[in-house]
């Protein structure tokens, strides 16, 4: 007889439900970008969603989100943390691995660059891609 755990209607029911869904299930929207890549859920929260909130908590704020420290790794005790959205900002891969730029000698998220110089992130992007410098890229010389 299976034991209740009466959290089924929280926030953090639901965002294991999705975590499980993008790694396991073919047909949820996000798979291809989570388990077609090859992440995972660890099988003891996987199979288990009161494992998940005993090595996680329960979500500290209603603006944070699950994120993972190691994007090459899985879903796993360790390797996940609540996180705000500028944090998953700087955390994630735009192509390919995360892009770091060294602009005025500092080297620093391009997400994070944009942020700062107010100039959007797809714009530096495509300046560098066309062979301009960071600098010139970020300050449009």
């Amino acid at each position: 007889m299976a034991i209740s755990h009466r959290m089924s209607k929280t926030p953090e029911y639901l965002i294991w439900r999705n975590m499980r869904d993008r790694c396991h299930n073919p047909n949820y929207v996000l798979f291809r970008y989570y388990g077609a890549r090859g992440i995972t859920v660890c099988e003891r929260w996987r199979n288990s969603f009161v494992a998940f909130i005993e090595d996680m908590g329960r979500r500290p704020d209603p603006s944070l989100t699950l994120d993972r420290i190691d994007n090459t790794k899985g879903y796993e005790p360790g390797n996940v943390r609540w996180a705000t959205r500028k944090d998953q900002a700087n955390n994630r891969r735009p192509r390919g691995d995360r892009v770091t730029l060294v602009v005025d000698g500092c080297a620093s998220p391009l997400t994070e660059i944009a942020r700062q110089s107010g100039v959007p992130y797809q714009t530096i992007y495509a300046r560098i891609r066309r062979g301009l410098s960071p600098m010139e890229a970020v300050h449009g010389h």
